[in-house]
């Protein structure tokens, strides 16, 4: 039987979603130390149908009912925050129900539709508006392939919700858009923090299926009565946590001072800093930095890089060949493998879509003139030191665009297992590296609940609740003048 949380103790219940799973915490705040423990867990795989590659949203959607069933079974929950990963949405017809079911930010719709949308809007003027980095696979241009592609859906779309909004309206009836998530669309002003209506009317998208955008922490409503009659429980409160699974990392970095670089590691690695308001710039524009908004009004200062997406699609495509490789046993290849022999752009497009990651590294270093990595060890220790460098390459752009310098980085999220990657980015980047804790969104999406119900004052005393409640592994750099001798061939081969 599992242990039930302590009585008397403020309890919430983090639904948070990566890419490629999703979790149930409960999250127990005893006044000064948060103890979480997972009370779910699922895979969250994408279907290709028809060429289309769809998220599985009502297996989801059955997923967070079960979330909530296995913690109302265990303890009382005050409320409930979901936070997923950005950029993606549904659509929905005046009945509420969903047109479609939401498509991957991978799918390949916005291919054309991207180059379309940029003549409608100079580049330049469409960053200065939104601050937000141009990808083909933000909101804004899923939306004008649809126009392009598919416009009956647009046509009969009454709202659009993005994907925390969407799971929220299913469990409380009530549309809202939250701030955060919403700054994920490149369709947000980021000095009004409204919707830029200069962008949508030039794209010609509708404006009506947007929703009123509510700041993080503000309560959305209590779970429907169509949800609740399995739990055989009194309907709990739902509150809009930041939804944006990055936005959420960021409120759990147990940054000690107000001036820090945090990567949150996962699938992706987003790369950046906490600022007061937007930093919009030639620099920022020319780095393709985006400006996001966290919790409090924060901008987060941040860059979309590749992550652990590389060593996952990796290891699957060599799962597909019948060798079934852990994580471990993949990062202990690449420590036996000899360093500072070639390398990738990370970032690269071939390497961004779901097939043979392994055969197009062989290939990206074959086109470059490089050694080609023909085993395990050479590929992921190709993989694992061009992935250090982007995060050095990184550094010096947000710290050009900032003019400061940053004494320490602090990475959290799931890639903090992989203690090879958190050792290479001390070393690359020649500064600490402090990492933890693990479950980031999750303690964000918590700790936000927690200062919206009033039981933590402030962000600054969240973040030091964190600081108290989860031990913090340290990595000093070494090799720096090793790794600075290597950059310069890390840059000419990085595109």
């Amino acid at each position: 039987m599992r242990e039930r949380m302590i009585s008397g103790n403020k309890v919430v219940l983090a639904l948070d979603f990566g890419a490629s799973s999703g979790r149930a915490f409960l999250g127990c705040f005893d006044g000064s130390r948060i103890t979480m423990r997972e009370s779910h867990r699922f895979s969250n795989d994408p279907v290709m149908l028809n060429g289309v590659l769809y998220w599985d949203f009502y297996r989801l959607f059955f997923e967070i009912t079960q979330g909530i069933l296995k913690a109302q079974q265990d303890t009382s929950v005050s409320s409930i925050g979901i936070d997923t990963w950005g950029v993606d949405f549904g659509l929905l017809r005046k009945d509420g129900s969903l047109i479609e079911t939401p498509v991957h930010y991978r799918d390949g719709r916005t291919e054309t539709s991207f180059s379309h949308a940029l003549q409608k809007i100079n580049v330049e003027r469409f960053y200065r508006i939104t601050g937000v980095q141009l990808m083909p696979l933000n909101t804004v241009f899923q939306l004008y392939a649809l126009k392009e592609q598919r416009p009956y859906l647009l046509d009969g779309a009454e709202t659009m919700l993005c994907m925390p909004d969407l799971f929220n309206y299913f469990l409380t009836g009530e549309k809202r858009t939250e701030r955060s998530i919403a700054s994920t669309t490149q369709m947000l002003d980021a000095d009004s923090q409204t919707w830029s209506e200069e962008i949508i009317g030039a794209l010609g998208l509708p404006a009506h299926i947007l929703t009123p955008i509510i700041p993080s922490g503000t309560e959305i409503g209590l779970l429907k009565p169509s949800v609740c009659e399995s739990f055989g429980k009194t309907a709990v409160k739902v509150t809009a946590v930041c939804g944006h699974d990055t936005q959420s990392a960021v409120a759990a970095v147990p940054a000690d001072c107000d001036d820090f670089i945090f990567v949150s590691c996962g699938t992706w690695s987003l790369f950046g800093t906490e600022l007061n308001a937007p930093l919009i710039s030639a620099d920022s524009m020319r780095f393709n930095i985006t400006n996001e908004t966290g919790f409090g009004g924060k901008t987060n200062f941040l860059k979309n890089c590749t992550g652990l997406w590389l060593i996952q699609e990796s290891r699957r495509q060599w799962q597909r060949e019948g060798k079934n490789y852990s994580f471990a046993e993949l990062e202990a290849e690449a420590r036996k493998a000899k360093p500072f022999v070639s390398f990738i752009d990370p970032d690269a497009p071939e390497l961004g879509v779901p097939g043979d990651i392994p055969g197009r590294i062989r290939a990206y270093c074959k086109n470059t003139g490089q050694p080609v990595p023909e085993t395990v060890g050479s590929i992921m220790q190709c993989i694992y030191q061009s992935l250090a460098f982007l995060y050095r390459k990184t550094l010096e752009e947000i710290e050009l665009c900032t003019g400061k310098r940053y004494p320490v980085i602090h990475i959290v999220g799931g890639g903090i297992k992989d203690t090879h990657l958190c050792r290479l980015a001390a070393n690359a980047c020649g500064r600490p590296v402090k990492a933890g804790p693990t479950e980031a969104s999750a303690l964000g999406n918590i700790v936000v609940q927690l200062i919206a119900s009033g039981d933590v004052r402030n962000i600054k005393e969240a973040r030091k609740v964190i600081a108290a409640s989860y031990p913090i592994a340290e990595y000093e750099p070494e090799d720096i003048g090793l790794w600075d001798e290597h950059y310069s061939a890390f840059r000419a081969f990085c595109r």
